[in-house]
């Protein structure tokens, strides 16, 4: 702490200035995730005030209750849908990171006929809206006979091309001769793989999970086409209904704040663990 006020006093008063503004931008910043947070907890007859305030004057935990009881009037609990978005979202993050980086570490350390074809289809493939390949993508599962199941949500996210993409940038940067290395001390691919290019990687893994996370977290387009049974659809899906339901009823509006905020809080953790490692990415990114 002595060594921090140190250094303030012999900051410069350029220096001064720049922590003064990027500190307000930064608090300037924040103040969506506030107001999500205070807005969940107000309750009825703070969301209808004028003018409106902005902090929770008063709050309250019963827009949560409300939004549970809703649930449980459903044919299908709230818990269902949390726990099918869990097990989506864990198993998904697994098979991103494992097939995204083994591509990867080939493409960057290994020469075969196409891979430039390879990369370029994988660069193409970056242009594509998702509603571009929504029918695709349905033909596809329909046929494999996934509807109504956990691979159903898994195999559209499989193919990350994102997260090869980056991933390429940063194995490319391992140096060939650690590896090599470890060829002549008898390593295996697979060891090789396991015990470098995935521990030097975490960095850019970290912010694929993080844009992994937060793209399967919010989907609602794989419990609406390929999911016919309700027990199969996830947690967005039902918060995403719900809202449609009550976006014109004023005595819901308190299950919608509360609806937000649950869909909202995941996000903002998996970014607050890996924001370091993030940051990693974009040094690495510019070392050539």
């Amino acid at each position: 702490m002595i060594r921090k006020l140190r250094s303030l006093r012999r900051a410069s008063p350029f220096q001064v200035i720049l922590i003064t503004v990027f500190t307000a931008l930064a608090a300037f910043m924040a103040l969506p995730i506030v107001f999500i947070l205070n807005h969940a907890f107000k309750p009825q007859n703070e969301l209808f005030l004028f003018p409106p305030r902005f902090f929770v004057q008063h709050p309250t935990f019963r827009n949560f209750e409300a939004l549970f009881l809703h649930a449980t009037n459903a044919t299908v609990p709230f818990t269902r849908y949390l726990f099918n978005s869990v097990i989506v979202v864990f198993l998904t993050l697994a098979s991103v990171i494992i097939v995204s980086t083994m591509a990867a570490y080939v493409l960057a350390k290994y020469q075969f006929h196409f891979k430039q074809l390879t990369m370029s289809l994988i660069t193409l493939s970056l242009m594509f809206a998702p509603e571009t390949v929504s029918i695709p993508r349905y033909l596809i599962i329909n046929g494999l006979g996934l509807n109504n199941t956990y691979f159903g949500h898994i195999l559209p996210s499989l193919a990350s091309p994102v997260a090869v993409f980056m991933l390429v940038g940063f194995v490319s940067q391992i140096p060939n001769d650690l590896i090599e290395a470890a060829k002549i001390d008898g390593a295996s691919h697979v060891g090789i793989f396991a015990r470098i290019v995935l521990p030097l990687s975490l960095p850019a893994i970290a912010t694929i999970s993080i844009l992994t996370f937060q793209a399967v977290w919010g989907d609602i387009e794989t419990s609406t086409l390929f999911m016919q049974k309700e027990a199969m659809r996830t947690l967005a899906f039902y918060v995403n209904s719900l809202l449609s339901g009550l976006q014109n009823n004023v005595a819901g509006q308190n299950m919608v704040a509360a609806a937000g905020m649950l869909i909202f809080i995941p996000n903002l953790i998996i970014f607050l663990l890996f924001q370091r490692k993030v940051l990693e990415t974009m040094v690495h990114s510019g070392i050539k």
